[in-house]
């Protein structure tokens, strides 16, 4: 099956997208405290214009089991 890799910056999102997306796909309910302690370090590593990625690639695997 075919598919298409689309490089995504999330800066380019708003915090109320991203919420709303991982609402419509009924992420909210699977987060447990160590996912939201990584979203909360990403949160403050954004506003202080710091770099995220390393906390964010470690998000996505625990949430997805994949690697980034």
């Amino acid at each position: 099956m075919p598919y298409i890799t689309v490089d995504v910056n999330l800066s380019d999102f708003s915090d109320e997208e991203i919420l709303e997306e991982m609402f419509s796909r009924n992420l909210s309910d699977k987060l447990d405290s160590e996912e939201i302690e990584l979203i909360e370090k990403i949160w403050q590593l954004r506003r202080s214009g710091l770099d995220y990625q390393k906390q964010l690639d470690e998000l996505i695997y625990t949430v997805l089991g994949k690697l980034v």
